[in-house]
């Protein structure tokens, strides 16, 4: 039916070959294209993880980036950019909708580089993305755009390692406030994705790939007492003693050494918790302690 619909488009694009000014031509062909992606407006807002419905918008608005001339076109993509706000203001872990920002901020940002006007959109989408953080803690869609962007920023800025390390400071200190609610598995992937910074098998692809092993094992012991304190009122989350075991574990790969015996003991412990709290994955659980009797 979409694919009809597009051929269907595609001809009244041929029909409304120029009789007069180039101009009018154009405005006819913009007429069409806005007019159909009015058409969707409510189709998307019925269904909006339908994917031939995304695809279709996606081939209207590639058809104005070709078609029109590219300042008419950029206008375009700026309009579908602040559709797409108002979408993600209504329903904001709709992952299409978070998906679809991210292609359009990446073709109006070459708009404008084509345009001699090259301006990135990292550090205005960054503040997006914490925004919407602030509205639903538990969007994890917006804590991983948020995990592309740092990255994208730090670049764009050539940060020192000082600039980086700050950066690292601010998003433990930001995760460490949201984690005031424990029980978000959102959350703890997000702190899973900022451990990797101190891991030496991941740090070169992290936000802070030049921290010492002094450092590193510093930043851990400084989470492992941050996780401790949660888990004071906390008893039956699972996730708090899974990111224990994380931390701990990973305080040994920096030290470049096996976990020593009141470490192991200390993770048996916290195992023996895991399989009461979460039977479903006991199997896991009982991996992982042969791993570490082995």
């Amino acid at each position: 039916m979409w694919n009809y619909r597009r051929r269907v488009l595609q001809h009244e694009f041929s029909q409304a070959a120029p009789e007069g000014s180039t101009e009018a031509y154009m405005d006819r062909i913009k007429t069409l294209i806005q007019t159909d992606l009015q058409f969707l407006i409510p189709l998307l807002r019925s269904f909006p993880k339908c994917y031939w419905i995304w695809n279709y918008r996606l081939w209207l608005l590639d058809e104005a980036k070709r078609v029109l001339p590219r300042t008419i076109a950029r206008k375009v993509w700026q309009e579908e950019l602040a559709l797409v706000g108002k979408m993600l203001s209504l329903d904001s872990r709709n992952f299409h909708g978070w998906g679809y920002r991210r292609f359009v901020v990446e073709t109006l940002e070459t708009l404008s580089a084509q345009e001699d006007n090259e301006k990135s959109m990292t550090e205005a989408e960054f503040e997006y993305a914490k925004k919407m953080i602030g509205t639903n803690l538990s969007n994890f869609s917006a804590w991983h755009y948020r995990t592309k962007l740092i990255q994208r920023l730090l670049s764009e800025k050539s940060a020192s390692d000082e600039e980086r390390k700050q950066i690292l400071d601010d998003e433990l200190e930001l995760i460490h406030r949201a984690l005031c609610d424990p029980y978000d598995q959102s959350l703890w992937f997000y702190h899973q994705n900022l451990m990797c910074t101190f891991d030496p098998t991941k740090a070169s692809q992290t936000m802070a790939p030049n921290l010492t092993k002094v450092e590193r094992l510093e930043y851990i012991r400084q989470e492992i007492e941050e996780i401790q304190e949660m888990l004071d009122g906390a008893e039956d989350c699972k996730y708090l003693y899974q990111a224990l075991i994380d931390c701990t574990l990973l305080a040994a790969r920096v030290e470049g050494t096996l976990p020593d015996g009141a470490q192991k003991a200390q993770v048996f412990e916290w195992l023996s918790e895991l399989k009461k709290l979460d039977p479903l994955r006991s199997g896991r659980w009982r991996e992982l302690e042969q791993a570490l009797c082995s």
